[in-house]
């Protein structure tokens, strides 16, 4: 995924930009940066956070840094912010999202005159740069990012600073957030709103799906107006979010919460644990909106050993993710002997670590250990957040359970598999019960998913579910 914060002051902003990227930790795991603009120009720092925390790496390069303006980032994947010479100006810039057509662009770019571009680790191109060449291809920054909205296949929201000021850029479908804080001295431009309210700011606005604004220290101006159509990402409320973010006027906590009570709702009388939990963090939320709804005691039946574990999806090798997964998680011999658990997860994406946790479970002394995954089955590989590292459909769980009992299928075969309705549905949900040995199984409906949420289900992605786009 990744997260970037900008800020624009009349004074220097260096320390506000240092912890406003810091409240975006979260959101990746590999790479850092930020840049300034000042008296001094352009300054700038990137930093592998790999295994250090963003304040660590940085707290040195902030102390020496000097600007009234400046953006920054944790990335995923690419070292960013980059700073660029061109017939635009200089500029710094930094974005977030995914490129589905890579190849398809920077062919593109060659045929146009750019002979190349930085090189990676594995040969890869940076994303960010190709965005800045791109960018580069038209006559201002506006068109320039504009003709950049247009012509990725993906996803990708974007800052871009000059010396005057930073264009903000949500991404044409609006998949993922972008909003702007205010205080009497300074703007600042966030993924995640909760990043500047300690910092003094408060919500100025919105930024629309496709809408380009332009943040002085004076005023913000919009200069291209934002789309009608949105499809924000459905999983940043179960899953990605922070909890005390909000999208579209959706704060993620109190979505969890209506998550969970409408996951009880369905229940009803057809299970009766003695404790209910959440997978810590993601699941905690929304086990305890199931407890509030059900009057299920809630219980911590595991606690997170986190003072020396790093998240255990930051490793790119499966099996290291799993042992760290699994390292993580401490048992209390307490509430788990001769209990029935009802224990709700934020997803199943492979199924190697609820699988685990449950066999934990039961080695610990728990009775039954009923699962409830917060969003419906996910079928397809997200297209557009790299929320998920799965290179291939065939890494989810519900994909294998379905290759094992139909080989190939067609799209239509598979929207029967999305149909919490069907039989094929019933089956796959089966199968996955009986190979993961959960006591039952019942997923979030789409639909109460949706309502979960509250905003109209067209302005949400729901692509990984049900394969619309």
């Amino acid at each position: 995924m990744g997260g970037i914060f900008g800020v624009v002051a009349k004074r220097d902003c260096t320390l506000e930009l240092f912890y406003g990227v810091d409240y975006h930790s979260h959101l990746g795991t590999r790479r850092a940066g930020i840049t300034v603009h000042g008296e001094q120009g352009f300054q700038r720092a990137i930093h592998n956070i790999e295994n250090s925390p963003f304040r660590t790496k940085f707290e040195k390069d902030v102390a020496g840094m000097d600007g009234n303006m400046g953006i920054g980032c944790i990335s995923d994947y690419e070292p960013q912010p980059l700073m660029v010479q061109s017939h635009l100006g200089s500029f710094a810039i930094t974005t977030v999202g995914k490129i589905n057509n890579m190849d398809e662009l920077v062919r593109k770019v060659y045929e146009h005159g750019n002979t190349h571009f930085q090189e990676m680790s594995g040969g890869l191109v940076n994303a960010t740069e190709l965005i800045a060449s791109l960018i580069c291809k038209k006559d201002s920054i506006v068109e320039g990012i504009r003709y950049v909205q247009e012509i990725v296949d993906g996803s990708m929201t974007l800052m871009l600073m000059t010396k005057d000021g930073i264009y903000a850029a949500r991404d044409r479908m609006g998949r993922t957030p972008l909003v702007i804080g205010k205080k009497d001295d300074a703007f600042c431009i966030s993924f995640e709103c909760f990043a500047y309210y300690n910092l003094g700011y408060q919500d100025y606005k919105e930024l629309g799906p496709g809408e380009i604004d332009y943040i002085t220290e004076d005023k913000v101006e919009e200069v291209s107006a934002p789309r009608e159509e949105m499809r924000i990402c459905s999983f940043l409320w179960v899953y990605y979010g922070y909890p005390t973010s909000s999208y579209e006027g959706v704060n993620v906590e109190k979505m969890r919460y209506n998550c969970g009570a409408m996951l009880a709702k369905r229940d009803g009388d057809s299970v009766d644990p003695d404790l209910v939990a959440g997978v810590p963090d993601s699941g905690i939320a929304h086990a305890i909106g199931y407890a509030n709804e059900s009057g299920k005691p809630y219980a911590r039946p595991f606690i997170k050993y986190t003072p020396t574990w790093p998240r255990s999806f930051m490793p790119t090798q499966q099996s290291q993710r799993n042992l760290i997964a699994k390292m993580k998680l401490i048992p209390v011999k307490a509430l788990i002997q001769n209990k029935k658990l009802l224990l709700i997860d934020d997803s199943i994406v492979r199924g190697t670590q609820l699988r685990e946790t449950t066999e934990f479970l039961y080695q610990s002394g728990a009775k039954e250990v009923h699962i409830r995954p917060a969003c419906p089955p996910l079928l397809y590989g997200c297209k557009y957040l790299n929320f998920s590292r799965s290179k291939s459909d065939m890494d989810l769980i519900t994909r294998r359970i379905i290759q094992e009992r139909e080989g190939d299928v067609s799209k239509e075969v598979l929207e029967e598999y999305a149909d919490p309705n069907s039989k094929r549905y019933a089956k796959m949900l089966e199968a996955i019960r009986k190979q993961q040995n959960f006591t039952s199984l019942r997923y979030h409906r789409l639909d109460d998913l949706c309502k979960s949420i509250g905003i109209t289900p067209c302005k949400l992605c729901t692509y990984c579910f049900d394969g619309k786009e």
